[in-house]
């Protein structure tokens, strides 16, 4: 079995079984692999993504944030409260003493396991299931999985290489809570983000090139959003950067407009948070000298049962998939470990409904097709909406702004897409990708079963029976 410490005698080191990341690519070998000479081979922090840049430390910070918003938000309902002071400090360290040593342990385990050898070190490919680690050590497998995520887009403006930017990587880990903050992006990670430090006490400054955030979604949840963010941060839309410049220790941002390049003045920041988005980290892998092949946005080709081109090579998770999120690369890590395990008897993995969750404020969850996707497709559909405020629980939280949205087929009555804004939209949906997945009719979902009285969930009820 393979030895837990790794030496750069600069001999070809053969393994079965070569997995390249260790984000959802880590939970593919268990103990029905014990009989193989597994390599893990990460040159990063144990997790990925998720579990210490993403997902987990984000929404961890969001709830602390969605408290601190709560309290200053009570006086309308009776409730006197205010927040005395934000512990940046004790918020930071309370998220990522219980995110590190998860982990540390996780490396631990597999480097205490007598068939894994763990490499710490960055790795790129030099042939078909062939690799080079960083110190020279050569490595190839019978088998190798591609799990290797992204990493953080850094626009091309001149200056910001010089100044202290952050990305996601980094911000959340910062020694003091800003005075202020300039987000540069109008995805997801920009509107999660924004949210936290403006709710922590930050002044926010967002800066998006197009004309509304989050345009990935559906148009009326992106309007609704966009008029939201304004009313609570400094946003400027259709809006690029020039140049940044360090003026005393504080960057400075010139602006012009996005379309016509008109001066749009400059905006002074503490901190700079660069939020524009991800890309794969296939080059860095070298994979073309492998065979593996990539589409023009730098995500490996894989088919429905997550096969390169190259046999003998998988690939899954962001480095691939047209979805950055961690439920997507989960099921694809499934797949795969199904399809080692069993290649008589593959399987493939099911991308129909994929849904997501932006944690913001409001909510944002979407799964499905938007409107303007059905339009540009010439596919009928039927529209149904409902308001938060015209539901008894939402009427309680006088809430004014939220709304759930449900496109279905005029004839079969299925659902083609849902969107929703407001108060745990992200838990709010999940009946609707169920509904989706199972083949279950908007009237049937509507009426066929009891729906509890009052909560939030009959926002959906109500906008699939005024589907019209």
């Amino acid at each position: 079995m393979a030895s837990k410490s790794v030496g750069h005698d600069r001999q070809m080191r053969h393994h079965d079984l070569l997995i390249v990341g260790t984000g959802s690519g880590n939970s593919i070998v268990d103990d029905r692999f014990s009989h193989l000479d597994v390599a893990i081979v990460e040159q990063g922090t144990f997790g990925g993504t998720c579990l210490n840049v993403g997902c987990i430390p984000t929404k961890m910070f969001v709830h602390t944030a969605d408290l601190a918003s709560a309290t200053r938000g009570s006086a309308r309902f009776g409730v006197d409260a205010h927040v005395d002071k934000v512990r940046w400090i004790d918020i930071r360290d309370r998220i990522f003493g219980r995110i590190d040593p998860i982990s540390a342990a996780g490396a631990s385990y597999r480097r205490e396991s007598n068939h894994v050898t763990v490499y710490d070190e960055h790795a790129r490919f030099t042939g078909a299931r062939r690799l080079v680690l960083a110190g020279g050590q050569e490595l190839e497998a019978d088998r190798i999985v591609i799990a290797a995520g992204s990493r953080a887009v850094i626009p091309d403006v001149p200056g910001l290489a010089e100044t202290a930017f952050h990305t996601s990587d980094t911000v959340m880990r910062i020694d003091a809570l800003p005075a202020s903050i300039v987000v540069l992006g109008g995805g997801v990670i920009a509107a999660e983000m924004a949210h936290v430090f403006s709710a922590l006490g930050t002044r926010v400054t967002v800066i998006a090139r197009s004309p509304r955030l989050l345009m990935a979604e559906d148009r009326d949840v992106s309007e609704r959003f966009t008029d939201l963010a304004g009313r609570r941060w400094d946003l400027r839309v259709s809006t690029q950067v020039l140049k940044v410049e360090d003026v005393g220790g504080t960057s400075r941002l010139h602006l012009a407009s996005a379309e016509d390049h008109t001066d749009r003045g400059s905006v002074d920041t503490e901190v700079v948070l660069v939020a524009t988005g991800r890309v794969p980290n296939a080059d860095r892998l070298e994979v073309a000298a492998s065979g593996v092949t990539t589409h023009s946005d730098g995500r490996v080709i894989v088919d429905a049962q997550q096969r390169t081109v190259v046999p003998g090579i998988w690939a899954l998770g962001d480095v691939s998939s047209l979805y950055q999120l961690k439920h997507v690369a989960n099921h694809e890590a499934r797949v795969v470990q199904h399809n080692l395990l069993h290649p008589e008897s593959p399987i493939m993995s099911d991308h129909r409904y994929v849904p997501h969750a932006i944690f913001t404020s409001p909510q944002i969850a979407a799964v499905g097709s938007t409107e303007a996707e059905l339009l540009s497709s010439g596919t009928a559909y039927l529209t149904g909406m409902e308001g938060y405020g015209s539901i008894a629980y939402g009427w309680a939280m006088e809430d004014t702004t939220g709304f759930a949205k449900v496109l279905a087929d005029p004839a079969s009555g299925l659902l083609l897409g849902a969107h929703i804004i407001g108060p745990q939209a992200s838990s709010v949906i999940q009946p609707l990708i169920q509904a989706m997945h199972f083949g279950l009719p908007a009237l049937e979902m509507a009426r066929g079963q009891y729906w509890i009285h009052p909560a939030m969930p009959e926002v959906v009820e109500n906008a699939l029976l005024n589907l019209a």
